[in-house]
């Protein structure tokens, strides 16, 4: 086994730990948050239990697609299953989205027509809710997919939503201030949807097949024109599979004269100004002053260097 896939193994294995964790955690806290919600009679705390129970389903599908992304490659999906996993991140922040538009319509509701609640119960319920999505937000915040990332936000928005309940179910036992917690389920809600919107824009990027964020195509090309037999460089494309694992390919266009060696060598080149970590995938096309490009008019980034060898017959 090599140790690109040996880190990649060991990736996804500590990926799907950290999911099933969050998965189980939240699952059971569910279970206990809509009992809970019935004992104290408090229509918030049996509101988040539907939203709570949308975040389990969410996390559940993140779990599922994990698991299937660690898969090896096969004829039909050449480069595995790695992709599948931001569905799951893309689920997870589309549902996350929608419960916490539900959280602010309810919020607002209550607002407009406040209602008394069990505040000692509450209080009680914050503290198990804030240990169990505290909990899980330890676990998942190690991982470094974009999946994991969404997940994260996720649970972040649970612990937050607890502490808002744990503060103002603690100031309403004190004074009658109905009106606390709506407010801060509202300040919390717009403060995660700006979160979770930009880790949905990481995962579109990736749909979408935009660079990688941490690559300079422009750079890259330059430095690669600084191999004396190198002419031109074009039909550079690079995207990524999902977020972690990138993708490049790229034409070189060499003097007639340059030997095997130095055509390996600008090769070679390539490679090591790549990070092997992250570039799993690297094909580089090489073709002689004069010789006709096999890649055919390249419609995305233009050419750097010399056009002018291309034209020659």
């Amino acid at each position: 086994m090599s140790e690109h896939h040996s880190h990649a193994h060991d990736h996804a294995h500590g990926s799907n730990e950290n999911l099933r964790t969050a998965f189980l955690l939240n699952l059971g806290f569910t279970i206990i948050e809509i009992i809970g919600g019935f004992w104290t009679n408090s229509i918030a705390i049996l509101s988040d239990a539907v939203h709570d129970l949308g975040d389990s389903i969410s996390l559940g599908l993140a779990w599922h697609f994990n698991r299937l992304s660690s898969r090896g490659r096969t004829a039909t999906d050449t480069y595995g299953y790695r992709r599948y996993a931001l569905l799951g991140g893309l689920i997870t922040g589309i549902i996350l989205v929608a419960g916490l538009a539900f959280v602010v319509w309810h919020a607002v509701a209550r607002l407009l027509d406040p209602q008394p609640v069990n505040a000692p119960g509450m209080i009680a319920l914050a503290v198990v809710g804030v240990i169990f999505n505290g909990a899980a937000v330890l676990k998942v915040r190690r991982g470094s997919s974009l999946t994991e990332k969404v997940v994260t936000w996720h649970l972040i928005e649970d612990t937050l939503g607890w502490l808002a309940v744990l503060i103002g179910a603690s100031v309403m036992a004190l004074w009658d201030l109905p009106l606390i917690d709506p407010l801060l389920s509202i300040g919390i809600a717009v403060f995660i949807l700006w979160n979770v919107f930009r880790n949905l824009r990481k995962v579109f990027d990736v749909f979408i097949q935009r660079v990688p964020d941490t690559f300079d195509i422009e750079a890259f090309e330059r430095e690669v024109l600084l191999h004396p037999k190198v002419m031109s460089v074009h039909h550079t494309h690079s995207w990524t599979v999902d977020g972690e694992m990138h993708v490049l390919t790229t034409h070189l266009v060499m003097q007639r004269d340059a030997t095997r060696e130095e055509v390996v060598e600008a090769k070679t080149l390539v490679r090591n100004l790549l990070d092997r970590r992250t570039f799993g995938h690297v094909t580089v096309d090489v073709e002689l002053e004069g010789e006709s490009c096999v890649g055919g008019e390249d419609a995305g980034y233009g050419a750097t260097g010399p056009a002018e060898p291309l034209k020659q017959a």
